[in-house]
């Protein structure tokens, strides 16, 4: 598994307890098995996120918490409105409490790929059954059915796309077994993500920086936008994890190129994200060259800021145990100049192992995300497909045809279902 982000961060004070009894700002105060504060600390309220997890939020009460739980969405709704946090930049626009899109990557045509750009095509596993791969149109359609996910993102490797020829076209048989995968993905009447897994490079080099040229870029970007441009539920992403880019506006120009070819190819009105440098960590994703960034038009419209963010130590994504809701390091600051900006961001990679600090810290990240779904639009797990349910952050469902039986992780905080029966017909 690759590296998330080159930074340890510490645990974040604000989980805990008070020493009054009561619960602090962010931290947990109800849910089934907690036995501590149930109260909070002054200028927060505990509010029921689902069935599993009660959390002190920001603001005055309005209502009572009712006897009964509620139905969560993304394991966000509340029963309690909270006041959402301010802003010097206007009158803030606090979220409603539930985010437009929360979902699953479908790993596979991204194996064989490594964080220095490079990847072998042959080594793609296409998790489809027809391709001797995992179960992933089951595995779709129960996290559709059962879950109540509505986007899918599917990583696949630049080199497989043009059957590692750099500056080369599309492979259209390489192509045809990847769209098999986002078809299956829309059949389920979800939104798609096609991501490519190159860490902004090609075998080491750096795309616009040394290695790629921004036009063979570009053209990549070009031929897929052309497939999909009348598929509205398709979203391009442009790179996952560029890392250790020298120059953040020669990058910025990188994008820029990317997203004119894939306007101009008509694709018009689709969702484009765009990714950052440092492994496009929200803790330090704010930027300037980004922003600058517009469709062939001058318009910012539906071009949505690319961040991931994982629950571990040292922010990498490797480790079962989870140690800070990152929300007072990242979700916070990138909340406000969000707002400051008239912009958003996808979440679209965060995740940890199926142990009790990560559905604690979890639930408190996707909680604040929704409070703020303003500028927060969502998040994708890392990760189901073809990854085996003993990989560390497996998401993927056990069981396979009509039963499937969700990690603990999803089952009690990622799932917009969270707290439901699992296993049920898919």
């Amino acid at each position: 598994m690759h590296r998330k982000t080159t930074f340890p961060l510490t645990l974040i004070a604000l989980v805990a307890s008070s020493v009054n009894g009561q619960g602090a700002v962010w931290s947990q105060c109800g849910g089934t098995g907690w036995s501590g504060a149930t109260t909070c600390v002054s200028g927060s309220v505990c509010t029921v996120v689902n069935p599993f997890y009660s959390q002190c939020l920001p603001g005055t009460a309005t209502t009572t918490t009712p006897s009964t739980p509620p139905t969560s969405t993304g394991g966000s709704s509340t029963t309690s409105t909270a006041t959402g946090p301010s802003s010097t930049c206007g009158s803030p626009a606090p979220g409603s409490g539930t985010l437009k899109f929360v979902g699953v990557n479908i790993a596979g045509f991204d194996f064989g790929c490594n964080s220095d750009g490079s990847c072998t095509a042959s080594a793609a596993y296409p998790p489809l059954t027809q391709y001797f791969g995992k179960d992933g149109k089951g595995q779709m359609t129960h996290f559709v059915n059962d879950d109540g996910y509505n986007v899918f993102r599917l990583p696949v490797g630049w080199q497989f796309l043009t059957n590692n020829v750099l500056g080369g076209a599309v492979d259209q048989t390489n192509f045809a077994e990847y769209d098999a995968l986002v078809q299956t993905c829309l059949a389920t009447g979800a939104y798609c993500i096609i991501d490519i897994h190159n860490y902004a490079r090609w075998n080491k080099g750096i795309i616009g920086q040394g290695g790629p040229t921004n036009a063979q870029f570009a053209a990549t970007w070009g031929e897929i936008a052309a497939k999909y441009k009348d598929t509205p539920k398709v979203i391009f992403g442009i790179m996952n994890e560029p890392h250790d880019v020298p120059d953040i506006n020669m990058w910025a120009a990188s994008v820029q190129a990317a997203v004119t070819a894939i306007r101009n190819a008509g694709a018009t009105t689709q969702m484009i994200l765009l990714p950052g440098n440092n492994w496009t960590s929200a803790a330090t994703f704010i930027s300037n060259a980004l922003k600058k960034v517009v469709n062939p038009d001058g318009s910012v419209t539906n071009l949505i800021f690319d961040v991931h963010k994982y629950l571990d130590s040292d922010n990498s994504g490797t480790n079962p145990e989870c140690v800070t809701n990152n929300i007072a390091d990242a979700w916070e600051p990138l909340a406000q100049w969000l707002r400051c900006n008239g912009r958003q961001a996808f979440n679209t990679e965060t995740g940890g192992g199926n142990t009790a600090s990560c559905v604690t810290f979890m639930c408190q990240q996707i909680a604040y995300q929704a409070q703020n779904s303003d500028v927060f639009l969502g998040y994708v797990g890392w990760s189901a497909g073809n990854f085996d349910t003993s990989y560390v952050l497996s998401e993927l469902p056990a069981g396979s045809g009509s039963s499937w039986t969700d990690t603990m992780l999803v089952s009690k905080c990622m799932a917009p279902k969270a707290g439901a029966q699992k296993g049920s017909t898919s």
